[in-house]
């Protein structure tokens, strides 16, 4: 129609009256009103249910323990260790435990496989959890497999590690510990102690030559692993270094879960080549570092993954092996066998640990008086101890295992006993360093160097003075210090930290690291009179 068309023409476009309708019951109660009211409510439910999933962290997944292809059809030892990984994750499941690290920290990185050396890697990889999953920010949301927290992208299998400040990190570590963990503790230690500041900035060095220098299945070293990555272990945890360390975390997370595989693939036992007579020194040093872990990771509520358990095996392993002389033998031989100080040494120091981490040992009071007494059997009358027995000083220039047997009398509160107070004056009396010459035995300066600290007084200031301007003066640029010795035979008993090979590289660095150390990981016990020993806390 357009618009000259009489409307009449055409009736279907007519207007008619429009006739009275019924109101219905929805408009009788206002109902586009209400509509209108309801359909706000529901765009603001919608908005508020969109902040709270923006804002609120989902609730975390238990972490899948369970190795891939595993069935109850298995061999025993995937049986075990299936049920082992399942007792984890209930355990991890129960135990809401807060993890701290300094702020900012991150752990961009996941474990590698081990390789054909000891098998494949159990629940172990990827214990940076956050710094392997997909992270937002210091403190985001992990979108890898698991549940992770901080920065990095990867398949994160554990939960990440959150962020606090150092100093809160410091609160959570026992006082014993504490003189460790703080810089400015430290610093004041180094001082009091007859210590420099350079001595803080060459134990830095060296340990970021060691994380530099780490292997890629976590160790350290070349033939000798499992003793080489206790050393370099040790060697962080005297400058308070964890896994949940800015700097170092992840490389020390690495190490220690190195060694705990081991221990799984081998019931406790840790060493590299069980053929090889001397695998017992692999064994202590590892349960020496596996014993400061634990109590570390105990103590800042770290829940290491079978940590705990590879400790314990590891300490009752050396109380069982102990030879019937009260030494411990190569091949760890009960009756008959080699036995001497310098082994000996290593398993004092190792059950030591083991007992600051709280593990349940059994026979440990009686282990450690016989080993006790097999060491004063080695003292000469002059008070230095000699290699395997008591050594006539005249056939032996000096005896460089004294600051041994000095130190495992202190570690467990016998400092004040005359066998110590002869070795000290022996020391004094005898012990030269000269790191370019033949008087550059750095194995018996690890020891002499602890054993004087705890003695203090005049035998630790002479001392103090003979020993940490020779170490000093020798590191090299890059954090590792040079081969002793200046191509002279050293006075010292097997010195492997001579050399080129990755061995004698790691070994000398830990070792040098280690003596300057001293000054904060070893607390003063006022001259060893009565006083019980803080050594190895």
């Amino acid at each position: 129609m357009n618009a000259t068309q009489d409307p009449q023409e055409h009736p279907e476009f007519t207007s008619h009256p429009i006739q009275g309708r019924k109101v219905g019951f929805w408009a009788n109660l206002g109902g586009g009103s209400l509509t209108i009211a309801i359909l706000a409510h529901v765009v603001l439910l919608i908005a508020g249910a969109f902040m709270v999933f923006q804002y609120v962290h989902p609730e975390k997944k238990d972490p899948d323990f369970t190795p891939k292809g595993t069935s109850c059809g298995g061999s025993a030892s995937e049986r075990t260790e299936h049920q082992l990984q399942q007792k984890r994750a209930q355990a991890s499941a129960n135990n809401n435990v807060k993890r701290v690290i300094a702020e900012g920290a991150k752990s961009p990185y996941s474990i590698p496989d081990m390789g054909a050396e000891i098998g494949e890697m159990t629940s172990l990889v990827s214990l940076a959890g956050g710094g392997s999953s997909g992270g937002n920010g210091t403190l985001g949301e992990g979108s890898g497999m698991g549940p992770g927290r901080g920065p990095g992208k990867g398949p994160g299998r554990f939960p990440g590690i959150g962020g606090t400040s150092n100093s809160r990190f410091i609160e959570m570590i026992p006082e014993g510990m504490r003189k460790r963990c703080s810089k400015e503790d430290r610093l004041q230690r180094l001082k009091e102690n007859g210590g420099t500041a350079e001595c803080e900035d060459a134990v830095v060095k060296g340990l970021r030559w060691l994380k530099e220098n780490q292997n890629s299945d976590g160790s350290w070293g070349s033939s000798k692993k499992v003793a080489m990555t206790g050393l370099a272990l040790l060697t962080y945890f005297g400058h308070c270094e964890t896994p949940e360390s800015a700097e170092f975390g992840p490389s020390c997370t690495k190490g220690i879960a190195y060694l705990v595989n081991v221990g799984l693939q081998n019931d406790g036992r840790l060493a590299n080549n069980y053929s090889e007579k001397s695998w017992c020194y692999e064994h202590a040093i590892g349960t020496y570092a596996l014993g400061e872990a634990a109590t570390f990771c105990r103590d800042i509520k770290f829940d290491f993954p079978s940590l705990t358990e590879m400790t314990q095996k590891a300490g009752q392993y050396i109380i069982d092996n102990q030879n019937t002389n009260g030494g411990w033998a190569y091949s760890y031989d009960l009756s008959d066998g080699h036995t001497d100080v310098s082994v000996t040494g290593w398993q004092v120091q190792a059950l030591k640990a083991c007992e600051h981490s709280g593990v349940k040992l059994s026979g440990m009071n009686g282990t450690i008086s016989k080993a006790l007494k097999y060491l004063d059997h080695c003292q000469n009358e002059n008070g230095g101890y000699g290699y395997s027995s008591q050594n006539p000083p005249g056939e032996v220039s000096y005896l460089t295992l004294t600051g041994v047997g000095m130190l495992c009398n202190q570690m467990w509160g016998k400092g004040s006993r005359s066998e110590v107070r002869k070795a000290a004056k022996y020391i004094t009396a005898n012990s030269k360093f000269d790191y370019n010459t033949e008087f550059a035995d750095l194995y018996g300066h690890y020891y002499e160097s602890q054993a004087m600290m705890q003695s203090g007084g005049t035998d630790w200031t002479t001392y103090n003075a003979l020993f940490r301007d020779q170490v000093l003066r020798n590191q090299n640029a890059d954090g590792s210090w040079k081969s002793p010795g200046g191509g002279a035979k050293l006075r010292a008993v097997a010195p492997a930290y001579v050399g080129e090979s990755g061995d004698a590289k790691v070994y000398r660095t830990s070792l040098c690291s280690l003596m300057l150390e001293v000054y904060y990981r070893f607390l003063s016990t006022g001259g060893g009179q009565g006083v019980k020993s803080k050594v190895g806390i």
